[in-house]
């Protein structure tokens, strides 16, 4: 099996790390249970270092390799480059953490996805927003499909119901003009629609500093927040900031199970990246167990007939409109923050 994650910058490191912790114990479960018919699941890792080129290309040298399927891949725009090439190699691809909901071009029988459609998740955020009294949002932003895509869904939610969004692209623009914007809009949430760490952080120390923004939210519905990583390099600056987590309220019995051990492979608590690249594998697993791993064409035919117990919830695959995949509709989806009481704990908003 080959694995796509960030694990070197310009990716979203700490991501790629949860999501292969995920991979990874899952994997050491199945091979400890007597792998796939007897025969230990090998991992094949690739680098995708948030590089769509590099993404595709090792798709590329893993169907070559011989890889039953591809699992992983958390940034959105690579890992629609990977769908792409398994679509056009016809390698089973399961994406494990992207959400851009369309992830392939046209409906393919080859690609299913766990982590929810962006617009199902983001519509979610922006319901939060309109029910806290937030009408009038800006969101700071850079070029980019995933970005852009967001900014559409949150615009027309918000427009259906009253609000409006103002865009403010950072690309360039020092985060003192940024602040300027803001107290001159009138807006009453700022979203981080940008990289992290940077600017992410550079621009929640701006706004936290700045007096004339003291009632001001932010928001960062992409999930920069859960990570270990952005408490670490904000401290208290880093409460209070809602975002969109793919987690049940409670997790049952297989979820803490699988969550010990996470915690104790990371040395820190276990994101909803890292559940997701368990539930990957785990579901994977039972795909080659019941459909064999010599023959791709019915390790794929399988998505819409396989039903796992995930550490979320039961994963079964449908045909969703706007998706082009086999879609897991849908994992739970809450708004949490860290409390600034404790920024080691996360409250659901």
């Amino acid at each position: 099996m080959g694995a796509l994650a960030p694990l070197t910058r310009p990716g979203w490191v700490d991501a790629g790390r949860q999501l292969l912790a995920g991979i990874e114990l899952a994997v050491d479960e199945v091979n400890g249970g007597g792998g796939i018919g007897g025969r230990p699941l090998e991992l094949l890792v690739r680098d995708t270092a948030a590089d769509p080129e590099r993404a595709a290309a090792a798709v590329e040298e893993l169907a070559g390799l011989g890889v039953a399927a591809v699992v992983g891949e958390y940034h959105s725009v690579v890992a629609r480059a990977a769908a792409a090439r398994a679509d056009a190699l016809g390698v089973p691809f399961l994406c494990s953490s992207a959400v851009l909901d369309a992830l392939t071009e046209e409906p393919t029988q080859w690609v299913a996805r766990l982590a929810p459609a962006q617009s199902h998740g983001w519509r979610t955020y922006a319901d939060f927003l309109l029910g806290a009294g937030h009408t009038r949002i800006a969101v700071a932003t850079q070029p980019s499909v995933y970005w852009a895509s967001g900014t559409r869904i949150l615009r027309e939610r918000l427009a259906g119901r009253g609000g409006s969004v103002v865009e403010i692209d950072v690309q360039g623009s020092p985060v003192g003009a940024v602040c300027d914007l803001l107290v001159e809009q009138g807006v009453t949430a700022l979203l981080l629609l940008v990289g992290y760490p940077e600017p992410a952080a550079e621009l929640v120390r701006a706004v936290r500093g700045d007096r004339r923004l003291g009632e001001l939210l932010i928001g960062a519905p992409a999930g920069q927040p859960e990570f270990a990583g952005w408490a670490g390099a904000l401290g208290a600056d880093g409460a209070g900031i809602p975002f969109l987590r793919y987690l049940p309220e409670q997790l049952g019995p297989l979820g803490e199970r699988v969550g010990k051990e996470l915690r104790a492979r990371l040395g820190e608590e276990p994101s909803m990246v890292a559940f997701e690249g368990w539930d990957s594998v785990t579901v994977l697993a039972e795909v080659l167990r019941s459909h064999g791993a010599g023959d791709r064409a019915a390790v794929a035919g399988a998505w819409p007939r396989v039903e796992v117990e995930g550490t979320r919830g039961p994963v079964r695959f449908s045909r969703t409109p706007g998706t082009g995949v086999w879609q897991w509709a849908w994992a739970p989806v809450h708004v949490v923050d860290r409390d600034p009481a404790d920024i080691g704990r996360f409250r659901i908003l």
